[in-house]
């Protein structure tokens, strides 16, 4: 296997809040462990005294988009014509992670500079309309896709799929790139589960992680605890931040004085040891989003030996790690919620000997089959006769 020359290319690479920028950045370690020479067109670090990437441009402000961007972690780069062709001239292979004007840009130079250019679909239109309260127009959402598609991924010759569910949306709105089912992967990572004795009296551990915002729905899972017959037995754990986190503390503070839960739930955002100790002492992981492309949160939580409870929807691809019907439930369905939670927390045997499956089940996620599959893709894509 040759040594590749890759230009990431992402509106900033060191943001935090956001699962595209983390998931960017364990690629790319990965891809420089395995020999290639990676670097980053990007923003600029906010941080002066962080790194900064390889080919630096400013960030800037798009004041209509602004909102939207900040309420989704997400921030803009200014693009800079010089820099932008310095990067593009230095790769043999342009890869894209996102679908705004920067990568429109970078794409119109690799293809006057006759360089190949491959993208992954990290997002759909609704992970940014769901700040609007607009995440149930697919129309709007496909008339998104298919601007993405003409300005952005029709200029690549190769797309990445993270999920199944996302490969047939392309196909559906028909993408005339070659379409890469490929997980974004997970760095394994299993440790021994912590379990607590089989006490009614102890608390049983139900942890929901990601950012606090309209899409992912935590507000589904809050609302089903008032249905739970178990629920007094529940520690509440919401791992994240976002724009909700003030609004979802409020209702949490109602099922407290309400007396639907004994034990006072939490909100916070740790980091991923954190995050992995959370997952080996918790007992249930809850997965509600309605938006997801993939949803690398569950796996992680997932290979802790943790069994989930996964929504299920036509743009939410989460639901494909579940083992069984037992972990799956409609999006936004509290009472069928309530019901697979008090199922699993009757049920202490089965949900062990399924948390022992799911942890088998997270070699297929191996972040070091994906980066293979990525390298296949870039050299496919270099090849002279695309």
């Amino acid at each position: 296997m040759s040594t590749l020359k890759i230009l990431f290319v992402l509106n900033n690479y060191f943001v935090t809040g956001n699962g595209l920028g983390a998931s960017a950045r364990r690629t790319i370690k990965e891809l420089r462990n395995a020999g290639h020479d990676v670097r980053v067109l990007s923003g600029n670090n906010s941080d002066p005294n962080g790194p900064q990437p390889d080919f630096c441009i400013p960030q800037t402000r798009i004041w209509i988009f602004d909102f939207l961007a900040k309420a989704q972690g997400y921030c803009f780069a200014r693009h800079d014509k010089k820099v932008i062709e310095d990067a593009v001239n230095w790769a043999d292979v342009i890869h894209l992670e996102e679908p705004f004007y920067l990568q429109m840009y970078t794409a119109r130079v690799a293809r006057r500079l006759g360089k190949p250019c491959t993208a992954t679909y990290h997002l759909h239109p609704e992970n940014i309309l769901a700040a609007l309260g607009m995440h149930r127009c697919t129309r709007i959402g496909d008339l998104f896709v298919r601007f993405w598609r003409n300005t952005v991924f029709n200029l690549c010759t190769d797309v990445q799929c993270p999920t199944q569910n996302v490969h047939d949306r392309l196909v559906r709105l028909h993408f005339k790139p070659r379409l890469h089912t490929i997980s974004n992967g997970l760095i394994l990572n299993k440790l021994p589960h912590i379990y607590p004795e089989d006490d009614a009296t102890v608390p049983f551990n139900l942890i929901c992680i990601g950012r606090l915002a309209r899409e992912k729905d935590q507000k589904t899972l809050i609302r089903a605890l008032r249905y739970c017959r178990n629920a007094h037995r529940i520690q509440l754990q919401l791992l994240g931040r976002g724009p909700r986190q003030k609004q979802y503390q409020r209702w949490l503070d109602a099922l407290v004085r309400d007396g639907v839960l004994q034990y006072p739930p939490t909100i916070e955002f740790v980091d991923y040891a954190g995050l992995t100790e959370k997952c080996r002492h918790a007992d249930l992981y809850v997965h509600c989003a309605n938006v997801e492309v993939e949803g690398l949160s569950c796996l992680e939580a997932l290979q802790q030996e943790v069994v989930p409870v996964i929504a299920a929807g036509p743009i939410t691809a989460t639901s494909q790690f579940a083992l069984d019907e037992r972990s799956v439930f409609p999006i936004g369905d509290t009472r069928a919620l309530a019901e697979r939670i008090d199922y699993w927390i009757e049920h202490p045997a089965e949900r062990r000997q399924m948390a022992r499956r799911y942890v088998e089940a997270m070699d297929n996620y191996d972040i070091q089959r994906s980066v293979e599959a990525l390298v296949r893709m870039f050299e496919q894509a270099t090849q002279k006769n695309n």
